[in-house]
């Protein structure tokens, strides 16, 4: 299974607490109700989980459309010796998500979300331009199959649950914000302290009663706004070590069938159809997780032999050197 040793509660709590976080007053006594534990066990367990790396933190995530924001995958080549340089300056941009050393002469690719009132090359060529880049991608999506990663702890692959997929989604617009809304949105995108009541201090500084917070907490999620509140999970550190994108040039008449395909594969966090450009003419993307390479590979092959899409390339991640969830400002 992992590297690290979970039992079968660790197992299920971290799978808990990542697609079925109870948005309530007392979350983790909550959690322990379900696994037939006490409280304290469940904010022990947790803390050991954060502590062996295995849970990074538990937060909402945010649609950034519907918060105001875009967001493009970006590829980059750069010289060796320009590397470190260009890792340090995507770390320290507080709107870069992801960020991967990938095997391919684009040998660094990262996410990046701005304002609907910004323009997305002249974002990327901002934060891109002191790197010393020989040649840069901007390849924002067009549609999007599927957004959301799961890792089944009890299973030898990833699975579906808990994703967001949409067959063929158009991307979402501006949401209708209240003003309430936006105090909470400004407020929980943090990362949940490990106390009896985590969203107490949340509460008190909003002049907020802590299940009228939770309410909204839900409604938000309810309309789509917030995707998910609960845990980022370490693929690596939960044994899902091979991690892939796959780049596939599909025809526009079945890019749709095959978005579809692609996103009901467990082993699939993300699929997006994407605009190419004369450097990448590639147009369907999916990010494929496994325990091993192989897994990747097959997963792969198999999707080139049913849809005769023979035309990919499999990028494999060599390093990660961000992972984050962007806190977005809504005004």
């Amino acid at each position: 299974m992992v590297n690290i040793h979970l039992d079968n509660i660790d197992r299920q709590l971290v799978n808990l607490t990542q697609v079925d976080f109870p948005l309530t007053r007392e979350p983790y006594k909550d959690l322990g109700l379900r696994l037939d534990i006490s409280e304290d066990q469940v904010l022990r367990r947790i803390e050991q989980l954060r502590v062996k790396g295995i849970i990074r933190q538990i937060s909402p995530v945010f649609d950034a459309r519907a918060l105001g924001y875009q967001t493009t995958l970006v590829a980059i080549r750069v010289p060796e010796g320009q590397m470190d340089k260009a890792e340090r300056l995507i770390n320290q941009h507080p709107r870069v998500s992801h960020g991967y050393e990938r095997a391919h002469q684009f040998n660094i690719w990262f996410t990046l979300a701005f304002p609907n009132t910004s323009d997305a090359e002249t974002e990327v060529r901002r934060l891109t331009s002191p790197m010393g880049a020989e040649a840069v991608l901007t390849l924002p999506a067009v549609k999007v199959f599927k957004i959301g990663a799961y890792f089944d702890m009890d299973g030898d692959t990833q699975s579906t649950a808990g994703t967001v997929a949409q067959p063929n989604s158009t991307l979402s617009q501006k949401a209708e914000l209240s003003q309430t809304d936006k105090l909470i949105i400004n407020a929980v995108q943090q990362d949940l302290p490990l106390v009896s009541e985590p969203f107490g201090a949340i509460a008190a500084q909003l002049n907020m009663d802590v299940e009228i917070l939770a309410a909204e907490c839900r409604s938000l999620q309810q309309r789509g706004i917030m995707r998910r509140f609960g845990a980022a999970v370490n693929h690596n550190m939960a044994g899902f070590k091979a991690n892939a994108m796959a780049c596939w040039i599909a025809s526009p008449s079945e890019v749709d069938i095959i978005g579809q395909k692609l996103s009901s594969l467990r082993e699939v966090s993300h699929c997006y159809e994407r605009k190419p450009n004369s450097l990448w003419p590639y147009n369907l993307f999916a990010v494929i997780h496994g325990r091993q390479r192989k897994t990747c590979q097959e997963i792969a092959a198999g999707v080139s032999r049913e849809t005769g899409m023979t035309d990919y390339v499999l990028l494999f991640s060599t390093k990660e050197f961000k992972k984050i969830r962007v806190r977005y400002e809504v005004i």
